[in-house]
């Protein structure tokens, strides 16, 4: 694809998502603004297909979010007021892809990754976000909730909780964030080589910093050390490093 053409196609689908997310009531005014600059320098650093996957993982989020949102509200478990999500959630599920994308972007001022490696780094972070989203909207309609360090049962919603439904949630929004994502950069990004192994790999690390999420809600969180939105970061930085890590052994 011309290389100008791409960028016009990356401006374009990025004012589009961010007025599309505003409209619909998915971000808010803040997190739309943001959410622009986010796809932009992710865009521009990491190519149009990058984009399409916070596109999708955008459509999932809210997706899971308008689930049965009645109910969500109706038991004080809803995000925001009308399931709108602002421009701090944006930075914790948009700052480690901004990372990887910058550090992916090939140019003589500093060492990056292979565009391979960055690639992947980058899918295990949307899958990350993805299941951490989705386990976090649906499985808060389990009945049964238990804290993830002790096994003592907990009400839905608790910080730590986890719940049937939503691991298994958490599985399938991480390995369809992986096979998607193959599907996506296979048809851009014709020169880049995956094993079939991948989406596994996607989706393991995708359910794996899930479960770091629940880990660091059920110490640190509810201990009010960090906030929900520094443990959303914070289980995204630590799986895409368990995923460099593990690239790297292999």
């Amino acid at each position: 694809m011309d290389y100008w053409l791409e960028v016009a196609l990356v401006f374009a689908l990025c004012f589009l998502l961010g007025g599309l997310a505003r409209v619909r009531n998915v971000l808010t005014t803040g997190g739309s603004v943001l959410a622009i600059v986010v796809g932009l320098v992710i865009g521009l650093a990491g190519g149009l297909s990058w984009v399409i996957l916070l596109l999708i993982f955008l459509v999932t989020s809210f997706a899971a979010t308008k689930y049965r949102f009645a109910l969500k509200k109706e038991r004080g478990l809803q995000e925001g007021v009308r399931g709108e999500r602002d421009w701090e959630n944006v930075l914790a599920s948009g700052l480690v892809p901004v990372i990887i994308a910058i550090m992916s972007y090939e140019n003589d001022y500093y060492p990056t990754f292979d565009r391979s490696i960055g690639t992947t780094l980058f899918l295990c972070a949307v899958a990350i976000a993805a299941a951490d989203t989705v386990a976090s909207e649906l499985g808060i309609l389990s009945r049964k909730t238990w804290l993830i360090t002790t096994g003592k049962r907990v009400r839905a919603g608790t910080d730590g909780g986890v719940s049937g439904l939503g691991q298994l949630w958490a599985f399938i929004a991480a390995l369809y964030t992986g096979a998607v994502g193959i599907v996506v950069l296979g048809y851009f990004d014709a020169a880049l080589e995956f094993d079939w192994w991948l989406p596994i790999f996607v989706a393991m690390i995708g359910f794996v910093g899930c479960q770091f999420d629940s880990v660091i809600g059920a110490t640190i969180e509810r201990r009010g050390y960090v906030s929900k939105l520094t443990n959303n970061l914070m289980s995204i930085a630590s799986g895409t490093i368990l995923a460099w890590v593990m690239i790297w052994l292999i």
